[in-house]
């Protein structure tokens, strides 16, 4: 087994120590139940690295000449002194790269949760001063350093299946670099938000549940990349599948029409998600395929939730989704908006035909200049435009 803990070479002088076989937790990626990541080598799992140890007792000084990396192939903990075995106090720090997303989790409300896992570890658990920093440090004995990795393992474990923790990236298919479909969809809004009547809130409706046309998209994969190790392997994933999503698509170009609107699931009179329905020009097999091919190799890299793998894939561009909706004290967490109105007015819209130019790696709650859901990689689906290389972003 190769060691998995480095030591900081810029120590003057090394100090023996041992890592017991309960920090290799993370490491081993251990199952968990629900919606787990299927796929690769469950990448996602953190990998501890030495951040620093320190020796508490005298007898220590004796072994500072040594360097030992213990991959848990004996009994931890243990210091032999002469012919007495005796617990090891000695404590060390490990650094812990669990992404910064996941750091309030860890943390709790009002710090909670860590001084739960502190209590029942005997470990202090030290957060990076900068949101931007995704490593967590954790001191304490080897014992409680064991302890402790394995109560926030079991912790993310949960978290990574909960709907606390969004997602945060998605492979799309974007549709706002139409400049005459971003005017069609303010003109939509436009003309219902205007409508002079009390009876626009006791509908549901407001501004707020309006998709911003200038992210107008096809949603093909959701992702949770929650630090930089898996965002850089979503990018070399997506950068890696360019000539057979090319391939799938015959080297032709892609386009699509836009005609009416639909409900996700439920009535008009308490809808949650409007959208339009999506025809593929030429038949939607090429396309499909070309989805498929993205999806199995992000399953493949381990990067997909269970649930989303198993997950068929409908094409639709959503215009209004209830769950955007900006939240207040009397909000309810799952509402919906009376959708009828529109309907009659709208459901059977003629949107356009339109072609797919660009493949997108989107980050989501972040946008670049144009607008748009910021771009951690791409490449373009028109042929014409083949010339323009796959580009990394962020």
């Amino acid at each position: 087994m190769l060691p998995l803990l480095r030591v900081d070479r810029a120590f003057s002088s090394t100090i023996a120590y041992q890592i017991s076989k309960s920090l290799l937790h993370f490491q081993k990626g251990n199952s968990c139940s629900g919606d787990k990541m299927v796929g690769g080598d469950n990448i996602w799992r953190p990998k501890f690295r030495a951040a620093s140890v320190q020796a508490s007792s005298a007898e220590d000084a004796q072994v500072k000449s040594q360097v030992r990396v213990h991959d848990g192939s004996s009994s931890s903990g243990v210091r032999t002194q002469g012919s007495k075995s005796m617990p090891s106090t000695d404590k060390q720090s490990i650094s812990l790269p669990v992404g910064s997303s996941l750091m309030r989790f860890i943390k709790g409300k009002w710090g909670s949760m860590q001084a739960k896992i502190e209590e029942e570890t005997g470990a202090r658990l030290i957060f990076p001063s900068s949101r931007n920093e995704e490593s967590l440090i954790i001191e304490g004995t080897s014992d409680s350093l064991g302890r402790a990795s394995e109560r926030i393992q079991l912790l993310i474990d949960e978290v990574i299946k909960s709907p606390a923790l969004d997602y945060s990236h998605f492979v799309s298919l974007p549709l706002a670099l139409h400049p005459q479909l971003v005017d069609k969809l303010i003109n939509f809004q436009n003309s219902i938000l205007g409508i002079k009547t009390p009876t626009l809130s006791e509908m549901g409706i407001e501004k707020s549940i309006f998709i911003n046309p200038k992210t107008f998209h096809l949603t093909v994969l959701m992702l949770k990349l929650w630090n930089k190790e898996r965002v850089s392997a979503a990018v070399k994933i997506f950068k890696g599948i360019e000539a057979e999503v090319m391939d799938a698509l015959n080297g032709g170009p892609v386009s699509i029409k836009l005609k009416g609107l639909d409900c996700m699931k439920g009535s008009f009179a308490k809808a949650r998600v409007l959208y339009a329905p999506v025809e593929v020009v030429g038949g939607e097999d090429r396309l499909l395929h070309a989805c498929k091919i993205i999806t199995d190799a992000f399953i493949k890299g381990g990067l997909v939730l269970e649930r989303d793998a198993n997950h068929t894939l409908k094409l639709h561009a959503t215009v209004m989704n209830a769950r955007h909706r900006k939240r207040t004290n009397n909000t309810r967490s799952n509402d919906s908006f009376d959708a009828r109105g529109i309907m009659e007015q709208y459901g059977s819209e003629e949107w356009g035909e339109y072609a797919i130019p660009e493949l997108h790696l989107s980050q989501r709650f972040v946008y670049d200049d144009n607008g748009y859901y910021h771009c951690c990689a791409s490449f373009p689906l028109n042929p014409k435009n083949m010339q323009v290389s796959s580009s990394l972003c962020c």
